[in-house]
């Protein structure tokens, strides 16, 4: 996104999400009866998987404002060739690493046999076709976080599909509201998808649980966590998107208000999921509280682009750093996690002695080389080919216009 297309608060929402999800894996490293009065607190942060939705929601949202703004404007379509392009640029170079690094990790470090179970995982995690079964679900075990990336790829598929739709709309009868409402509706067949697949598919009970390891936990998942169901989660940052577009562009303090208030709604569904199942199954079992905890981050989201001081205070130097390498920090936390704690056990408070020292300490390292991994593949791998997708594009915008 170039600086000018920058939408306000959104760097805050993205560096948020990532570490929302790296303290939740760091929390998975420590039993928290040894943690005392800290308990309730890491009990709560232990909903950090919420990032997730946040993660689902900005990509809706961020994804979706070229097809609104045409859509708004009477234009065609975009052109799809360039959002395949720049989608592959972003996501598959470091994708491709860090899943090739958690493969290789597996049969080494973890000493996991190299079965055609664990090849077949891998290559359908290559092609990004993981999301659609429990045996392929998590496709390498040494990096699970993983397992939401085809989840997205699946989202970015179903976007346009669903513009198409819309742009199919007669243009004297496209008017702002007509396009929103049909949106709702694409929302509403999403859910009715949903809730058929977890009914038509079922995984079977054998070896269901996480007792049994990644693919007896990705069992216990589905099908609640389904592509169909995580569209609708990315569905609402698109229609968030869409009612953007329409507010007038002056910045009004308001915005401000309306936009804490949501931060701090979502912010309070993690202590309040406590004492339920981990997932915070919300409506029709779609996890992370759904559709509360989506639906006020969407909200924010537009709040903040309209906001006078908040967005401006959020998107500090520090958080738009953490954004720019988010991406890696997700998909190289759990790498460096599982490596430490396989050479180490002892590294996260594993010992009887000082096990909150311990695990304090052993974040803090986790932390930083999660942080130097991440800026690495920025920098080194996931830049190069962003750039390398906007001058193709740039180029065949010009040959276009000129031809």
């Amino acid at each position: 996104m170039q600086q000018q297309d920058r939408v306000a608060g959104a760097d805050f929402l993205r560096a948020a999400a990532c570490l929302l999800v790296l303290i939740h894996h760091l929390i998975l490293r420590i039993d928290l009866n040894k943690t005392e009065g800290l308990r309730p607190t890491l009990t709560a942060l232990r909903f950090g998987n919420f990032g997730v939705a946040i993660f689902f929601i900005l990509s809706g949202f961020l994804l979706a404002l070229p097809f609104w703004r045409s859509l708004h404007a009477g234009c065609a379509m975009p052109d799809l060739r360039t959002y395949v392009l720049r989608r592959a640029a972003r996501i598959v170079p470091g994708y491709w690493v860090a899943l090739t690094a958690g493969f290789i990790l597996s049969i080494t470090l973890l000493g996991h046999a190299l079965t055609p179970e664990l090849v077949m995982r891998y290559v359908s995690g290559l092609v990004f076709m993981s999301q659609w079964h429990w045996r392929t679900f998590f496709p390498v075990e040494g990096n699970g976080p993983l397992w939401s990336i085809s989840f997205e790829v699946a989202s970015y598929v179903l976007l346009p599909l669903g513009f198409l739709w819309l742009f199919a709309i007669p243009e004297k009868r496209r008017s702002p509201l007509v396009t929103r409402l049909a949106w709702l509706g694409i929302i509403a067949v999403t859910l009715l998808a949903h809730e058929t697949f977890r009914t038509l598919v079922p995984p079977n009970e054998i070896d269901r649980g996480w007792q049994y390891g990644m693919q007896g936990g990705a069992k216990e998942w589905m099908p609640n966590y389904n592509p169909v169901g995580f569209f609708a989660v990315f569905a609402l940052g698109t229609l968030a998107a869409g009612i953007q577009i329409m507010l007038p562009r002056k910045h009004q303090i308001w915005f401000d208000i309306v936009a804490l208030a949501c931060l701090v709604t979502a912010g309070s569904q993690l202590p309040l999921s406590t004492g339920g199942p981990w997932e915070a199954y919300g409506w029709l079992g779609i996890p992370y509280a759904f559709p509360l905890f989506p639906a006020m981050i969407a909200v924010a989201l537009v709040a903040l682009s309209r906001s006078v001081l908040l967005a401006a205070l959020l998107d500090n130097t520090f958080m738009r750093f953490t954004a720019t390498v988010s991406f890696g920090i997700y998909i190289w936390q759990d790498i460096v996690l599982t490596s430490m704690q396989t050479i180490s056990p002892a590294i996260f408070g594993i010992g009887e002695d000082h096990p909150l020292r311990d695990w304090f300490i052993g974040c803090i390292f986790a932390t930083a080389i999660t942080f130097l991994l991440a800026s690495f593949s920025y920098f080194a791998v996931e830049r190069q080919a962003i750039r390398r997708a906007a001058r193709i594009t740039r180029k065949n915008s010009a040959i276009t216009q000129y031809s």
